[in-house]
């Protein structure tokens, strides 16, 4: 078998845990924060796990993750 390559933009976004779920950075923490309150700016500063099926093509994406 050759060896895979991993996407390496997918690389920098995503890691497993520890129970082998892979986790995400989210949304809408980037600009335009001025409006946003401090409470919402905390939650979305957090990793969130990425959806089951959506899952499935991280780890295409990332074989040795």
């Amino acid at each position: 078998m050759p060896k895979l390559k991993t996407r390496k933009a997918a690389a920098k976004r995503f890691e497993r845990t520890g129970s082998g779920k892979i986790r995400r950075r989210k949304a809408y923490r980037n600009h335009l924060l001025q409006h946003k309150t401090a409470t919402r700016k905390r939650r979305l500063g957090q990793k969130a796990d990425v959806h089951e099926r959506d899952a499935e093509n991280v780890e295409l994406m990332l074989p040795y993750l």
